[in-house]
């Protein structure tokens, strides 16, 4: 280790990543950085030091870790942040740096739930005219542009900031951020009378409220799987779990 002091990237503006420097920040001797990319214009800050903005790719963030003298990275990157997750683990690696991904477990079908998987976006949108007609669309602002040419569609779509591009007229804005309630959900899929619901596998208990909702409903679910993911060095599924995973490693050697 590089210094005295443990110094941790925690990667991510996930509400894991939130809990784990919250976490962090109490452990003597610890440092904790953490890293937003920036694509939310008011995003929910960790405590502890952050920086926000890119790296430059896995070899920028490579020379950032050395730079910054990092012990150790956590990518707590949401789910469906693909590149990110690759450019964390070729970074890691290059820099020396032990690595771990901390991703929250994916959603689980319940009885009386229509579920209907689609590899990617781009299949979600060849899928849903299939489904309904007037949309709940909850998969943020970034692929929000795909479903915009769907003219046979009515679409409200939930995002936290507004998009760059022009929104077409059967094509709704509600700029929302979660938790979500169940009772919320259901008084707004009844007053828009939505018939179906698309979403990403992003699991955890922040916006679950609609699936409880769409299941009561009984309305079909359109769920985005999680890109296929790279081979991980070292993987767990919570807060606790990463900083028992930062705990077992050697202790910080002075410089």
């Amino acid at each position: 280790m590089s210094g005295a002091a443990r110094r941790v990237l925690v990667l991510g503006g996930t509400a894991e990543a939130r809990a784990l420097a919250a976490l962090l920040v109490e452990v003597p001797g610890t440092v904790v950085v953490s890293s937003l990319a920036g694509r939310v214009a008011d995003p929910r800050l960790p405590v502890g030091e952050v920086r926000i903005g890119g790296f430059g790719g896995a070899a920028g963030l490579a020379r950032w870790l050395s730079a910054q003298r990092i012990d150790a990275v956590v990518d707590a990157t949401h789910p469906y942040a693909a590149r990110m997750r690759v450019a964390a683990i070729e970074a890691a690696r290059a820099a020396g740096v032990p690595h771990v991904r901390l991703e929250r477990p994916g959603w689980t079908a319940q009885p009386g739930d229509r579920w209907y998987r689609v590899a990617d976006v781009d299949a979600a949108v060849r899928a849903l005219p299939t489904l309904g007609r007037r949309v709940l669309l909850t998969t943020g602002r970034q692929s929000l542009a795909a479903f915009l040419p769907l003219t046979g569609v009515r679409i409200l779509a939930r995002v936290v900031d507004a998009p760059v591009e022009p929104i077409p007229p059967h094509v709704r804005l509600l700029r929302s951020r979660g938790p979500y309630t169940v009772e919320g959900e259901l008084e707004l899929m009844r007053a828009h009378d939505i018939d179906v619901v698309v979403t990403k596998d992003s699991g955890g208990p922040l916006t679950e409220a609609k699936l409880v909702a769409a299941r009561r409903l009984d309305l079909p679910v359109l769920m985005i799987d999680r890109p296929k993911p790279p081979v991980l060095p070292a993987v767990v599924h919570t807060a606790d779990e990463a900083a028992g995973w930062l705990a077992g490693l050697p202790a910080a050697q002075p410089g």
